[in-house]
């Protein structure tokens, strides 16, 4: 029997899966769209839920708390600034998981997490914006 075993272990340990959620946590808030495993993105989509609710409430304290969760202190600012007031009226279910087929190499099955009503544009821009500063400072 499975009872009360209400997440997926993905064959790590404690620490690399909240790693793992976090480094993820953090790509799609960045980039608003990530293509990962289908299981990966299940599990991916309450924790970025809860991180968008308390955006929305916008206070410090829940900027401490996402803050915790997240490593890097632009996806915070991005989190608070960008995508708490996008979803301000909007009562959960931020996030859509779209199936995408298998992975070449072992037939895993894929999928992507995007958010809803989401900036195309913000796909790569991060990346585009470094590859371009990196381009200046070499004239």
């Amino acid at each position: 029997m499975r009872h009360a075993r209400g997440y997926r272990r993905l064959n790590r340990t404690h620490e690399h899966r909240k790693a793992l959620w976090a480094n993820m946590a953090g790509s799609l808030i960045e980039h608003e769209q990530i293509k990962t495993t289908l299981p990966k993105a299940k599990e991916l989509r309450p924790i970025v839920e809860k991180l968008i609710t308390l955006a929305k409430r916008g206070d410090l304290h829940a900027r401490r708390q996402a803050a915790a969760q997240l490593k890097e202190d632009r996806h915070v600012a991005r989190l608070f600034e960008i995508l708490g007031p996008r979803y301000k009226a909007r009562n959960g279910g931020y996030l859509r998981v779209l199936k995408a087929g298998f992975r070449y190499g072992d037939m895993a099955p894929m999928a992507i997490i995007e958010f809803v009503d989401r900036d195309p544009n913000a796909k790569g821009a991060a990346d585009r914006a470094r590859l371009e500063a990196a381009e200046a400072a070499e004239d």
